[in-house]
């Protein structure tokens, strides 16, 4: 007896396999971009957390230490005051080791700046396999508001460095800004946006608008930033 042949023998018609294939592009076009949402919204959600640790760390520092930032101190009692004309910005985390535990949170996941790298140990020299010791700005993504004053709670104490100061991006350096000075983010950061620490620890996402704003309520006539 013959066996009776099925012409549909199960493979994939030209059609079915068109059709497969505009259904995977449909679900990649949705699943994609809301992946990269959702990894975006997670580091930005980690540099939050990282300046609210900074702003932490400046405040505890602060009460052993009458009130006063790194910046206020001398270096001989342990603050940075004598290195602030420098513009160097990881000497004024590096007093505050004990506070911060760790210079991971120095570091903006969004950063992607390929001079920077990422330090694990506040020691200034490697201390075993993996150890990255904290020694240089290239390993800062934050800049230090080094005026900021814990009785004056609106000026500027840290921020993600992604800043442009009348229309240029910010150089390594201290910079000083007065209050009716162009002020801006720039990109790839944060699209367009990021995050400052003002002088009482609290930390609020801004746009540019919001930056032109910060500096004319700090109240100062010019607030000085050490940009790493």
């Amino acid at each position: 007896m013959k066996l009776s042949r099925n012409p549909c023998s199960g493979a994939f018609t030209l059609v079915e396999l068109l059709l497969v294939i505009s259904v995977l592009i449909i679900l990649a076009a949705i699943v994609l971009p809301e992946l990269a949402r959702t990894r975006d919204y997670g580091q930005k959600l980690t540099c939050n957390n990282n300046l609210r640790q900074v702003g932490l760390a400046f405040r505890v520092w602060a009460l052993d230490n009458k009130d006063k930032y790194p910046m206020q101190v001398s270096v001989t009692n342990a603050g940075t005051m004598e290195l602030i004309e420098s513009g160097t910005v990881f000497r004024h985390f590096q007093v505050m080791s004990n506070e911060l535990s760790t210079p991971r949170l120095l570091s903006c996941p969004q950063e992607t700046d390929s001079t920077r790298t990422v330090a694990n140990s506040f020691a200034s020299t490697s201390s075993g396999a993996g150890s990255v010791p904290f020694t240089n700005d290239n390993q800062v993504s934050y800049f230090v508001g080094v005026d900021a004053d814990s009785d004056r709670p609106s000026m500027f104490l840290s921020g993600d460095r992604n800043l442009a100061f009348n229309g240029i991006p910010a150089k390594p350096g201290l910079h000083a800004i007065r209050t009716n000075g162009a002020m801006a983010w720039v990109e790839p950061r944060h699209h367009n946006g990021g995050y400052i620490c003002f002088a009482d620890g609290s930390v609020q996402e801004v746009k540019t608008r919001g930056l032109r704003l910060i500096l004319i309520g700090t109240g100062t006539a010019t607030n000085r930033l050490a940009m790493p």
